[in-house]
């Protein structure tokens, strides 16, 4: 059984984990709170502008049709992992990672596959074993439209230089605190809505013309979709560190409960001990 000193240093130890764990939830929490907002907000109509773009899509003749909506032979994949900078948040980040690789050795393996990784978690793991075109790390120190808006415009690049056939999207989609949810997203080409026997396509009248809204409004779509993947992984990466600190703060305070106790049982140990050894030590005198 360890002393009481040994004990007594991994109290404190513990104790000062605790107060780090614990302070990490309560600034996820608070930062949580404005990125749900945000994402919430941003949802119907970042969803209502890709219905839109998706019923235009698939009504354009050949014409007016824009090479975003381009379907081609994939030989060349681009998969953008969107990952977080900072660890401590449970399996936030190898979960993306995972469904990254499963791509590559699943669906893809015959292709060149090659990663575009936002957040610097994805970015150490995957740069080792494939080909990372780009890292954008910085994007989450001031995380706007702005900022957002270059990434989409190099993305529409590649894909309309012919570079790459297809572009995905991997990403936590934030559920609540406690639930992310693993999405692959195709970015390019645009995927043209699919109508349901129940449910006909919308019927539009488009002012300006199909032509100029296909020219303004498809990039536009795209930033936006990107711009909603990273803000869900963002509000995602808060609320999977939040739930991880406090699963860390309640085991250690499991763990101490029983460092006390250990404690307590040795300390009790050892004044038996002094006792015996008095009492001892008394009789031997009067014998």
């Amino acid at each position: 059984m360890p002393n009481l000193k040994e004990i007594r240093n991994r109290i404190a130890s513990v104790s000062s984990t605790m107060q780090i764990t614990s302070a990490m939830k309560m600034v996820s929490a608070a930062k949580l709170k404005k990125a749900q907002d945000a994402i919430t907000a941003m949802r119907p109509y970042s969803d209502k502008l890709t219905e839109l773009l998706q019923n235009l899509s698939a009504n354009l003749d050949a014409d007016t049709a824009s090479n975003y909506a381009d379907v081609r032979k994939v030989d060349k994949v681009l998969i953008v992992s969107i990952s977080s900078n900072r660890g401590l948040c449970g399996a936030f980040n190898s979960n993306i990672v995972k469904q990254s690789v499963s791509l590559v050795q699943g669906e893809y393996g015959n292709k060149q596959v090659d990663f575009v990784t936002i957040g610097k978690k994805a970015d150490d793991l995957l740069s080792k074993r494939h080909t990372v075109v780009s890292n954008h790390n910085k994007v989450y120190d001031n995380l706007t439209f702005e900022e957002v808006a270059p990434i989409a415009e190099d993305l529409m690049a590649h894909f309309t230089e012919g570079r790459y056939d297809r572009i995905l999207l991997v990403y936590n989609r934030f559920k609540n605190a406690a639930t992310q949810i693993v999405i692959t997203e195709q970015f390019l080409p645009i995927q043209a809505e699919v109508e349901s026997e129940q449910q006909g396509s919308a019927d539009y009248i488009y002012e300006p013309s199909e032509a100029e809204i296909v020219e303004q409004l498809i990039p536009k779509s795209l930033k936006t979709q990107l711009f909603k993947a990273i803000r869900d992984s963002y509000a995602g990466e808060h609320g999977a560190r939040m739930t991880a600190m406090h699963k860390a703060t309640d085991n250690a305070g499991d763990l101490k409960d029983q460092l006390t106790l250990t404690y307590n049982k040795a300390r009790q140990a050892a004044i038996t001990n002094e006792i015996l050894e008095i009492v001892g030590g008394a009789e031997a005198l009067n014998n």
